[in-house]
């Protein structure tokens, strides 16, 4: 993947100096810093990336960003010397106190936490003004001279209200995550699945016989001999869900109230993967049958799959392929009986025409291919040799000849 997106650098990944990798479902951070030493800008956003691992060997990084992300904490970034730029908005960083580990990286001047939950903490921005003294932009706001007075008075204060809001934020986490794994394990054991008799039992009609049997329950409704209909509707949560149609349970899913932690985001994303690959299982691409271009006997059939308009035949035959399209993209091979063009076919001849006198030009005012093909005539003209004899004779000057005359 790093290859692909190196196309740039002539898909050279050891020079690297900037990559994307954005949106590509990435849930760890691994060998990039073995392959690409000189990388200086690196694209990790909207992906479901839940820690920053991996990256202290890049000495000349620059610029990092891990926008929508699952990252909870501000870590292993003290290797980045040359790092100017980081971009951590819409994760889920609720340890304030980490972005001490950001003293170490002097040349750091921009920090985007927009959309964290520590940045709903009562003094978030004082802390960190404090905390970064090399930081020059905060969220996107430029930080001046007097306000970095104003957060260094009283630090203390602030930085013992951040550590008991910490706490109480690590302690919802705590719940938050028991809660998940708590769904997830009843979505893995799932409903207990029952043996084939007992299916045939509750569904009439299952062995594909021709009779049924009135007195079972079927489709929520119970028969019985005294003919009384009975509606018998599903109790529990389950059974109401295996009711539902796949659009049902669709739109169940996605106007389920839930908190956004990075467990609900591994759900929705789970959900979306699982969905295209059922639909690309039921996508099967059914192969073409093979065209027959010409039949057993000989015919050439006339195949015009562009829709190539063709005009009438005269003396001189037209065809006209889409203007402006490149000549090379075509080729043309004119024969007696059909003419084949083939354009990024065959196209049958309703009369024989003359290969050898047959031409392929452009257009220079419609743009068109315009082919020429002259009609062979058959009509047969008769050499006629005329022989004369030729009469030979003699004459004498003199005046005998000039009497006899």
């Amino acid at each position: 993947m790093v290859r692909r997106r190196a196309e740039h650098n002539n898909c050279e990944i050891l020079s690297l100096e900037e990559v994307s990798l954005h949106q590509q479902d990435i849930e760890k951070i691994e060998h990039i810093d073995k392959w690409c030493r000189d990388l200086k800008i690196l694209y990790l956003q909207n992906n479901l990336i839940p820690r920053i691992e991996n990256v202290y060997r890049l000495k000349k990084l620059e610029y990092l960003n891990l926008a929508l992300n699952n990252v909870e904490l501000i870590e292993n970034l003290e290797g980045c010397e040359s790092l100017q730029k980081l971009d951590l908005t819409v994760n889920f960083v609720g340890r304030l106190s980490s972005v001490e580990s950001l003293k170490n990286n002097l040349h750091l001047r921009e920090l985007f936490l927009v959309g964290n939950p520590c940045t709903e903490f009562e003094g978030y921005r004082q802390y960190v003004v404090a905390s970064l003294p090399q930081l020059k932009y905060l969220d996107g706001k430029e930080i001046g001279r007097s306000e970095r007075i104003r957060a260094r008075q009283g630090l203390d204060e602030v930085r013992r209200r951040i550590r008991q809001q910490e706490q109480d934020y690590l302690q919802k986490r705590a719940s938050e995550k028991e809660e998940a794994q708590r769904e997830g394990g009843e979505v893995q054991r799932g409903p207990k699945r029952e043996s084939r008799s007992s299916v045939k039992a509750k569904n009439p009609g299952f062995d594909a016989r021709w009779y049924t049997d009135i007195n079972n329950i079927m489709c929520g409704v119970t028969l019985t001999s005294s003919e009384v209909i009975e509606f018998s509707w599903p109790d529990t949560e389950k059974e109401k869900t295996s009711c539902l149609s796949s659009e049902d349970q669709e739109r169940e899913f996605w106007e389920k109230p839930c908190a956004y932690t990075p467990e609900s985001r591994l759900e929705a994303h789970r959900h979306l993967d699982e969905k295209k690959k059922a639909k690309e299982r039921k996508a099967v691409k059914t192969p073409k049958a093979p065209r027959t271009l010409i039949t057993p006997h000989g015919r050439v059939m006339n195949v015009n799959e562009p829709n190539i308009p063709v005009s009438k035949w005269n003396s001189l035959s037209h065809g006209f392929v889409c203007r402006h399209m490149d000549t090379s993209l075509m080729d043309v091979d004119v024969q007696p009986t059909y003419a084949r063009v083939t354009v990024k076919g065959k196209l049958v001849l309703p009369a024989e025409v003359r290969p050898d006198s047959s031409t392929a030009k452009r257009s220079q005012i419609t743009g068109h291919l315009v082919l020429t093909m002259p009609k062979v005539l058959y009509v047969v003209k008769p050499i006629l040799v005329l022989t004369m004899p030729r009469v030979c004779s003699k004459t004498y000057p003199g005046p005998h000849n000039a009497k006899g005359m």
